[in-house]
């Protein structure tokens, strides 16, 4: 079972401990928040973009691929009624490294997206999730 406690501060603003971590919640000040800390749904793409980004580096070391670094960006539009919930989100991995072998970069993703990350799998019920990826600036159809 896992647990998260989250205590209100002020005006908009929570504190979070997770995992012996602590960090904060607040909103922008257009809507009462002192913007002290992340937005509650953006957290969800970090989330995304972080459970992704560690099933691949784990399958393409497995693969024995070290020699890389890896940015994930992620982009996301949101329905215009409420609940806005995120609608279309598109995932960037952004690989940069001498020699990488594009099968292998889109097996990781494809094990990660459809296998092995959960939050994936999660905001997959709700949203459209397309997923590029990128070698040294340059999609594969480049």
């Amino acid at each position: 079972m896992k647990e998260i406690n989250v205590k209100w501060q002020k005006k908009m603003l929570f504190q979070v401990q997770q995992d012996g971590h602590h960090f904060f919640i607040d909103a922008s000040k257009d809507v009462g928040g002192e913007d002290k800390g992340c937005r509650p749904k953006a957290l969800l793409l970090s989330g995304l973009a972080g459970c992704t980004g560690m099933d691949v580096v784990s399958i393409l070391r497995k693969m024995k691929i070290t020699n890389f670094d890896l940015n994930i960006r992620v982009t996301a539009d949101s329905t215009d009624e409420h609940p806005k919930i995120y609608k279309d989100i598109v995932i960037n991995y952004e690989f940069t490294g001498d020699d990488l072998p594009w099968e292998k970069l889109e097996k990781a993703v494809n094990l990660s997206e459809t296998r092995y990350c959960g939050v994936s799998a999660m905001l997959r019920k709700a949203a459209k999730i397309n997923s590029i990826i990128t070698v040294n600036g340059r999609t594969k159809n480049d």
